[in-house]
């Protein structure tokens, strides 16, 4: 089959910038079997480093995924209970059994358990949280709004006030003064 450097280049291909919808289709890495080496080109089961050139695939790789990486300060780590790696180091986060996922050590004891709570999208921006790379406070620039309600997700007043004084300073043409438009306006149902 063809060859692509990790599972993202694969999906933009497959799938991002696949144009019959009915080939369309993400990569599922727990069903990679075979690397090839990027020095020597040799095809081979999946591993830590080739076997015939010697070459480490990466600084950290992780077999069970496969997962490689270069770039250490990262501090990635398989969780077991996950089945994925994971970035930010191994000490500063536990795996949830109830949530399924892993969370800092910091929401220890104190997050709110909800089973499964992670394998679903994201109601603001609609990735998938379990393997999203998304800060939270990426999420308003994504949608300005809630998707289920439609209503603002911060205080849109000055911009209100801002369009109310410049809708007064311009008066209507003749031919739509007069005319009225029902409106819902998601903030104020």
């Amino acid at each position: 089959g063809e060859i692509f450097w990790c599972r993202h280049c694969h999906n933009e291909a497959k799938h991002d910038n696949e144009k019959d919808v009915k080939l369309r289709h993400e990569l599922d890495r727990s069903l990679v079997t075979e690397v090839v080496c990027a020095l020597c080109s040799l095809r081979q089961p999946v591993g830590d480093h080739c076997c015939r050139c010697g070459v480490a695939f990466g600084a950290y790789a992780c077999t069970l995924c496969p997962f490689y990486d270069d770039d250490v300060s990262k501090q990635a780590f398989h969780c077991a209970d996950c089945g994925i790696c994971r970035v930010g180091g191994r000490e500063n986060f536990f795996h949830c059994d109830t949530c399924g996922s892993c969370y800092s050590t910091k929401l220890r004891g104190r997050h709110v358990c909800v089973e499964r709570a992670m394998h679903q999208n994201c109601p603001v921006c609609f990735e998938y949280l379990f393997e999203s790379e998304l800060e939270r406070s990426d999420s308003i620039s994504v949608c300005a709004c809630c998707p289920i309600c439609k209503r603002s997700l911060q205080d849109n007043s000055a911009t209100w006030r801002y369009l109310d004084s410049i809708a007064a300073s311009h008066p209507l043409p003749e031919e739509y003064v007069g005319w009225q438009a029902e409106i819902f306006c998601n903030d104020c149902l």
